[in-house]
């Protein structure tokens, strides 16, 4: 009871569960930024990371759904040859 799904998918969903981790990260820790890059570009007034929360949110948003569709062109599973 397998789907066949193209390389697509895995993709879509890699690109979406890292942008989701991402966004959760940015929600929980607005500073990662400034302390991995060790630059404060909005001079901590918080306005690039609520740009960031967005365009994350977005992107995830967006990347799963065209996994969901890819997910859901494979169509039934497969039934194995035994059966």
């Amino acid at each position: 009871m397998f789907r066949r799904v193209r390389p697509r998918f895995w993709i879509q969903a890699g690109l979406g569960t890292v942008t989701g981790l991402l966004f959760v990260v940015t929600c929980v820790w607005r500073d990662w930024i400034e302390a991995v890059f060790r630059v404060d570009p909005d001079r901590g007034d918080g306005s690039l990371e609520w740009i960031i929360i967005g365009v994350l949110g977005v992107t995830t948003a967006s990347l799963l759904l065209l996994a969901r569709i890819e997910w859901r062109r494979a169509g039934t599973p497969l039934l194995p040859v035994d059966a």
